[in-house]
Protein backbone atom coordinates (compact mmCIF):
# COMPACT_ATOMS: atom_id res chain seq x y z
CA UNK A 1 0.00 0.00 0.00
CA UNK A 2 2.88 2.46 0.86
CA UNK A 3 4.24 1.52 -2.20
CA UNK A 4 1.28 2.60 -4.06
CA UNK A 5 1.38 5.99 -2.42
CA UNK A 6 4.63 6.78 -3.14
CA UNK A 7 4.17 6.27 -7.06
CA UNK A 8 0.78 8.13 -7.01
CA UNK A 9 2.97 11.01 -5.44
CA UNK A 10 5.29 10.88 -8.09
CA UNK A 11 2.86 10.16 -10.67
CA UNK A 12 0.89 13.99 -9.40
CA UNK A 13 4.33 15.63 -9.59
CA UNK A 14 4.81 14.88 -13.11
CA UNK A 15 0.96 15.49 -14.13
CA UNK A 16 1.73 18.80 -12.61
CA UNK A 17 5.00 19.05 -15.05
CA UNK A 18 3.19 17.74 -18.05
CA UNK A 19 2.55 21.27 -19.58
CA UNK A 20 6.12 21.59 -19.12
CA UNK A 21 7.86 23.29 -16.04
CA UNK A 22 10.77 25.59 -16.15
CA UNK A 23 13.21 22.98 -13.94
CA UNK A 24 12.82 19.62 -13.04
CA UNK A 25 10.85 20.74 -9.39
CA UNK A 26 6.99 20.99 -9.39
CA UNK A 27 5.04 23.68 -10.30
CA UNK A 28 5.02 27.20 -8.15
CA UNK A 29 7.02 29.47 -6.47
CA UNK A 30 9.13 27.36 -3.61
CA UNK A 31 10.17 29.70 -1.06
CA UNK A 32 10.19 32.79 -2.71
CA UNK A 33 8.80 35.57 -0.56
CA UNK A 34 5.82 38.10 -1.46
CA UNK A 35 8.17 41.21 -1.77
CA UNK A 36 11.85 41.96 -3.02
CA UNK A 37 12.28 42.95 -6.55
CA UNK A 38 14.56 45.72 -5.76
CA UNK A 39 15.36 48.80 -7.72
CA UNK A 40 17.75 50.05 -5.58
CA UNK A 41 20.90 52.64 -5.56
CA UNK A 42 22.29 54.18 -3.00
CA UNK A 43 20.24 56.72 -2.72
CA UNK A 44 16.65 54.93 -3.14
CA UNK A 45 15.27 51.63 -2.77
CA UNK A 46 11.71 50.87 -4.26
CA UNK A 47 10.43 47.53 -3.12
CA UNK A 48 8.03 45.91 -5.63
CA UNK A 49 5.15 43.35 -3.96
CA UNK A 50 2.47 41.05 -4.74
CA UNK A 51 3.23 40.41 -8.55
CA UNK A 52 0.51 38.44 -10.29
CA UNK A 53 0.82 37.25 -14.68
CA UNK A 54 -1.49 36.36 -17.08
CA UNK A 55 -1.53 35.57 -20.44
CA UNK A 56 -3.04 38.94 -21.69
CA UNK A 57 -1.50 39.23 -25.29
CA UNK A 58 -0.11 42.79 -24.43
CA UNK A 59 3.24 42.38 -25.96
CA UNK A 60 3.07 39.65 -28.65
CA UNK A 61 5.80 38.18 -30.87
CA UNK A 62 4.63 37.69 -34.71
CA UNK A 63 7.20 34.84 -35.06
CA UNK A 64 5.55 33.01 -31.51
CA UNK A 65 4.53 29.54 -32.35
CA UNK A 66 0.91 28.84 -32.83
CA UNK A 67 -0.79 29.06 -29.28
CA UNK A 68 2.02 31.27 -27.14
CA UNK A 69 0.48 34.37 -25.65
CA UNK A 70 2.56 36.99 -24.32
CA UNK A 71 2.86 37.17 -20.40
CA UNK A 72 1.75 40.45 -18.69
CA UNK A 73 3.51 40.48 -14.95
CA UNK A 74 1.98 43.70 -12.93
CA UNK A 75 2.76 44.54 -9.30
CA UNK A 76 2.91 47.52 -6.97
CA UNK A 77 5.58 49.54 -4.74
CA UNK A 78 5.67 48.15 -0.88
CA UNK A 79 4.98 51.06 0.90
CA UNK A 80 4.45 53.38 -2.00
CA UNK A 81 1.65 54.34 -5.10
CA UNK A 82 4.34 52.69 -7.41
CA UNK A 83 3.50 50.50 -10.41
CA UNK A 84 5.72 47.37 -11.86
CA UNK A 85 4.42 46.34 -15.58
CA UNK A 86 6.83 43.71 -17.23
CA UNK A 87 5.97 42.01 -20.47
CA UNK A 88 7.14 39.10 -21.79
CA UNK A 89 6.42 38.31 -25.79
CA UNK A 90 7.70 34.73 -25.96
CA UNK A 91 7.00 32.98 -22.16
CA UNK A 92 7.89 29.73 -23.74
CA UNK A 93 10.89 30.65 -23.60
CA UNK A 94 11.30 31.17 -20.48
CA UNK A 95 10.97 26.84 -20.37
CA UNK A 96 14.26 26.81 -21.71
CA UNK A 97 16.18 29.25 -19.97
CA UNK A 98 17.04 32.94 -19.08
CA UNK A 99 16.18 35.84 -21.00
CA UNK A 100 17.11 39.38 -21.74
CA UNK A 101 15.66 42.17 -19.59
CA UNK A 102 14.82 44.89 -21.66
CA UNK A 103 14.27 42.86 -24.41
CA UNK A 104 12.80 39.27 -23.97
CA UNK A 105 10.89 40.91 -21.22
CA UNK A 106 9.82 44.50 -21.67
CA UNK A 107 9.51 47.07 -18.94
CA UNK A 108 6.26 48.94 -19.74
CA UNK A 109 6.15 50.67 -16.11
CA UNK A 110 8.59 51.08 -13.41
CA UNK A 111 7.39 53.83 -10.94
CA UNK A 112 7.56 55.05 -6.98
CA UNK A 113 7.66 57.70 -4.78
CA UNK A 114 10.10 57.90 -2.23
CA UNK A 115 10.60 60.69 0.29
CA UNK A 116 8.49 63.49 -2.36
CA UNK A 117 10.78 62.45 -5.21
CA UNK A 118 9.21 60.45 -7.59
CA UNK A 119 11.00 57.88 -10.27
CA UNK A 120 10.41 56.59 -13.43
CA UNK A 121 12.41 54.17 -15.90
CA UNK A 122 14.36 55.80 -18.38
CA UNK A 123 13.62 54.46 -21.57
CA UNK A 124 16.03 56.28 -23.46
CA UNK A 125 18.95 54.37 -21.32
CA UNK A 126 20.29 51.28 -21.58
CA UNK A 127 19.09 48.27 -19.71
CA UNK A 128 21.15 45.03 -18.71
CA UNK A 129 20.47 41.81 -16.88
CA UNK A 130 18.46 38.66 -16.76
CA UNK A 131 15.55 37.37 -16.00
CA UNK A 132 14.82 33.82 -14.79
CA UNK A 133 11.87 31.37 -13.05
CA UNK A 134 11.28 28.26 -11.33
CA UNK A 135 8.46 26.19 -11.13
CA UNK A 136 7.23 27.93 -13.87
CA UNK A 137 5.02 25.56 -15.54
CA UNK A 138 2.02 26.15 -19.04
CA UNK A 139 3.87 28.93 -19.74
CA UNK A 140 3.27 30.86 -16.42
CA UNK A 141 -0.54 30.12 -16.60
CA UNK A 142 -0.37 26.99 -14.05
CA UNK A 143 -2.17 28.20 -10.44
CA UNK A 144 0.51 26.80 -8.74
CA UNK A 145 2.43 30.60 -9.81
CA UNK A 146 6.44 30.10 -9.55
CA UNK A 147 9.19 32.41 -8.79
CA UNK A 148 10.75 35.16 -11.01
CA UNK A 149 14.20 36.17 -10.74
CA UNK A 150 15.55 38.92 -12.01
CA UNK A 151 19.39 40.62 -12.15
CA UNK A 152 19.78 43.67 -13.77
CA UNK A 153 20.49 47.34 -13.95
CA UNK A 154 18.77 50.25 -15.56
CA UNK A 155 18.20 54.10 -14.80
CA UNK A 156 15.28 55.87 -13.37
CA UNK A 157 14.50 59.67 -13.75
CA UNK A 158 14.76 61.35 -10.55
CA UNK A 159 12.13 64.48 -9.94
CA UNK A 160 12.02 66.01 -6.41
CA UNK A 161 11.06 69.61 -5.30
CA UNK A 162 14.72 70.92 -5.53
CA UNK A 163 16.03 69.12 -8.61
CA UNK A 164 15.66 66.79 -11.08
CA UNK A 165 18.39 64.53 -12.70
CA UNK A 166 18.42 60.18 -13.68
CA UNK A 167 20.26 57.78 -11.59
CA UNK A 168 21.59 54.35 -12.38
CA UNK A 169 19.77 51.56 -10.26
CA UNK A 170 20.26 47.84 -9.96
CA UNK A 171 17.05 45.88 -11.17
CA UNK A 172 17.21 42.70 -8.80
CA UNK A 173 15.40 40.40 -6.62
CA UNK A 174 13.45 37.16 -6.81
CA UNK A 175 9.64 37.27 -5.76
CA UNK A 176 6.74 34.75 -6.41
CA UNK A 177 4.12 35.57 -8.94
CA UNK A 178 0.83 34.48 -8.38
CA UNK A 179 -0.58 33.21 -12.14
CA UNK A 180 -3.95 34.43 -12.90
CA UNK A 181 -6.16 32.79 -15.97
Amino acid sequence: MQRLLVLSSISLVAVACLGGCSDDAECGPGNAQNAGLLASSADVVLNYTNLTSGPNNDCPDGTAPPGVISQTIQGNQLEGPGLLTLCIPRPDLLMEGSLQLGSQVRIIDLNGTVEGCTYEFEQLRPVTGEVSTTGYCDNGTNAAGYALTIDGSLSLSRVCPTMSDTIAVSFAGTVSVVATP
